[in-house]
């Protein structure tokens, strides 16, 4: 598959959790990001296409908000090195001034290279 990202992610030092806003239940962990998109790393796989309301947590050092509110779509959802969990690329499909601003300082505090390597298709 030919990458189409045009910024690119950067790796996180910190995971933060990810909740499905729906069930509350923590669905997987934040591994890079950008203002356009986002991966999560998960012990299950979500489906490419489908839209999700996801709640990433926030720590004190980049927003005085606990947390925020996201739709995003899964692009694509593959297994990791890891064969119990699974590695999921997302669009966001809405990103507002103050979500871009909390994106932008959590790769600004955490973000510690850039990911490279496009994904094999």
């Amino acid at each position: 598959m030919k990458e189409r990202r045009t910024i690119r992610r950067r790796y996180l030092l910190y995971y933060a959790r990810i909740f499905d806003t729906s069930t509350r239940q923590q669905v997987g962990n934040l591994v890079d990001i950008t203002t356009h998109g986002a991966m999560a790393l998960s012990p299950k796989a979500f489906v490419a296409g489908q839209t999700y309301r996801l709640r990433i947590e926030l720590s004190d050092d980049i927003s005085d908000r606990a947390d925020m509110e996201i739709s995003m779509i899964a692009r694509w959802s593959h297994p990791d090195i890891e064969p119990r969990l699974f590695n999921t690329g997302f669009e966001f499909l809405e990103v507002g001034k103050d979500e871009e601003a909390v994106i932008k300082r959590i790769v600004e505090i955490y973000g510690f290279r850039d990911n490279l390597l496009p994904r094999a298709g």
